[in-house]
């Protein structure tokens, strides 16, 4: 029977925090305007977080009982370790949209109705990109997943909800997460090139091979670092780019040098320790500006 721990480490922690980083890097842009709601902003971090969680434990369910994991050289995964059920597992997916869903229907009913489509689309999106019978992730689309949901919803959507209108800056700072977070699952994928394909699933990694994601994964951070340097708008406060560039030497050094396997583990900690910073810095910077 799995323990806390197990279900904590089944949770993908090292994620988790990229899940938030456009929540708060959208904030500072709504503080900047003066319109700034805690509330919705909060509940914006609960369905961000809890759809994240949901992914990573559906992921864990779908992947299991394929036997995609079964030789991971990534975090433990509770189906194929055998540490939880997958009907526990698949339980706890589904609890997770649930407080996704539920914070999501008081968003709704604080703002509007229509934003049920967006919550619907989420949901059934995050469920279905390693589940089903044809899931879009083991066809190459994951990526493209995570840059819509994680990256330009997050974003937009944490900012709509409390201006009730779109910027240039907003769309700015989606495009810069989005890169980022899509950057982490680059990462990711290519750690697991060779047991992917072992397993038949076909990620965009496995279908362009390490170089090109490589070079891939690169070109996110580049744009990531560009869009983030972009919504600031010329000013001495764009300075503040400078620090991501710096974190982000690490993880690019060692995707040059061709780690691989267990190597790219510490790349994927540092994508999402660049990402984290990216929205606290958005949170201040873009509130101070």
């Amino acid at each position: 029977m799995a323990s806390l721990s197990d279900w904590v480490a089944g949770a993908r922690p090292r994620t988790l925090p990229a899940s938030l980083a456009p929540v708060l890097a959208a904030s500072g842009l709504v503080i900047a305007r003066g319109e700034f709601r805690p509330l919705l902003a909060a509940l914006a971090g609960v369905v961000s977080l809890a759809l994240q969680v949901g992914v990573n434990y559906a992921n864990d369910y779908s992947d299991g009982i394929r036997g995609t994991d079964e030789d991971r050289v990534g975090p433990m995964r509770l189906v194929a370790s055998g540490r939880a059920s997958p009907r526990c597992v698949r339980r706890a997916a589904l609890a997770s949209f649930a407080v996704a869903a539920l914070a999501g229907l008081v968003i709704c009913a604080l703002v509007s109705w229509w934003l049920v489509l967006a919550g619907i689309a989420s949901v059934v999106a995050a469920w279905f990109y390693t589940g089903g019978r044809h899931p879009y992730g083991y066809y190459g689309y994951g990526e493209l997943f995570v840059f819509v949901f994680f990256g330009l919803v997050a974003t937009l959507g944490t900012y709509y909800i409390q201006v009730h209108q779109l910027s240039l800056p907003a769309w700015e700072t989606a495009v810069g997460f989005g890169a980022l977070i899509t950057a982490i699952l680059v990462a990711n994928n290519l750690r697991d090139i060779p047991g992917d394909r072992e397993a038949n699933k076909r990620t965009l990694a496995v279908r362009i091979g390490d170089g090109p994601t490589r070079v891939l994964y690169l070109g996110l951070l580049v744009i990531g670092l560009v869009a983030f340097e972009v919504a600031l708008g010329w000013s001495w406060w764009l300075l503040a780019g400078l620090v991501l560039a710096a974190l982000m030497v690490s993880p690019a050094r060692a995707i040059i040098a061709r780690a691989q396997g267990p190597s790219l583990i510490p790349v994927l900690a540092g994508t999402s320790r660049v990402t984290l910073v990216a929205g606290l810095l958005g949170l201040i910077v873009f509130s101070l500006r």
